[in-house]
């Protein structure tokens, strides 16, 4: 996963984001695309605000048959929360009423760090959609998940350079029963990133999201404890993709992984940036390819000698 770039897809479908007002470009289909909605985060006075853009959006595209909307930057959003753009959704509800996917926060880099982007309490918005199949929030900062019930809900994606041990507790706490696919950005404690294996323990268990069958706890400065409490987590016989990707993975953790309950059931099992020896790599493809499992391996990363001594090992994503 990168975010270096904007999405392009979002739900199956491309994103198309809305022309400014001066554009003559016609408009597709409101139901072929996800619409992304954006304001520069460095808005000049000339430059609409995102709840201008939003409002135009709603006077121009056949709201009732709108299946997906991106959010990208909002002004000052290294200062200034998402709660205004999740409050102008809630009111919107009664015009949206085909959407079923929400991405909030497609920014890359250069429109604001993941780290800076403020959020706030996007649970709301499954209050007001009931419908709603698939959301994705990027940034961790001011983020608030407070255990939730909606019986919708497919996919969750949450991205962050560090989560908050109550976000997690929250998610982890929630009950989804049609959650099919979820997908965490632990993060590093530098960025806020505090939880521990024991937050995720209702999900680990097995006792939450009945229907999960894709896993991620992804981009961890702590990605081999993760890995040991999933070794021997009863959720892993139902999943058939556990993704432990983008954080600081040593032979440790996937030892801990191999040493634990079968994995070959698996359809895939993504370890991208990782630090794994040539002997690990080979012990886990040995282990799981014949069975059919995909095994995605990239170069190991190099850890960075901090000149005193110290090995510095690094997630992938963090500012």
């Amino acid at each position: 996963m990168t975010i270096g770039v904007h999405l392009e897809e979002f739900h199956g479908l491309p994103v198309f984001d809305l022309p400014d007002a001066e554009s003559r470009a016609g408009l597709p289909d409101a139901a072929a695309v996800a619409w992304r909605l954006s304001s520069p985060t460095y808005r000049d006075a000339d430059e609409e605000s995102w709840q201008a853009v939003f409002e135009r959006f709603l006077k121009t595209v056949d709201t009732g048959r709108v299946r997906a909307l991106v959010v990208g930057g909002w002004e000052d959003a290294y200062d200034t929360s998402s709660a205004p753009v999740v409050t102008a959704l809630m009111g919107a509800n009664d015009r949206l009423t085909a959407l079923e996917a929400v991405f909030l926060g497609d920014m890359t880099f250069e429109d604001c760090e993941i780290s800076w982007i403020v959020q706030s309490d996007v649970t709301p918005l499954l209050a007001a959609y009931p419908a709603l199949r698939e959301l994705g929030v990027r940034g961790g900062t001011g983020l608030s998940f407070p255990s939730v019930r909606h019986t919708g809900l497919e996919t969750l994606v949450v991205e962050a350079g560090g989560l908050g041990a109550e976000v997690v507790r929250g998610i982890a706490g929630s009950d989804l029963p049609a959650l099919e696919s979820l997908e965490l950005w632990l993060g590093t404690d530098e960025y806020g990133g505090d939880s521990s294996p024991e937050d995720l323990a209702p999900l680990l268990s097995g006792e939450a999201f009945p229907a999960l069958r894709s896993l991620g706890l992804c981009n961890s400065v702590i990605e081999d404890r993760v890995a040991a409490a999933v070794a021997g987590a009863p959720v892993v016989a139902r999943l058939d993709r556990l993704d432990l990707s983008m954080g600081v993975l040593t032979d440790e953790g996937a030892g801990a992984l191999l040493d634990g309950q079968p994995l070959t059931h698996l359809r895939e099992l993504d370890l991208e940036h990782h630090y794994l020896s040539a002997a690990m790599r080979d012990r886990l493809t040995a282990a799981l390819a014949p069975h059919g499992v995909r095994v995605v391996l990239d170069d190991p990363q190099t850890p960075e000698d901090d000149g005193d001594g110290d090995v510095w090992r690094y997630v992938a994503i963090a500012e």
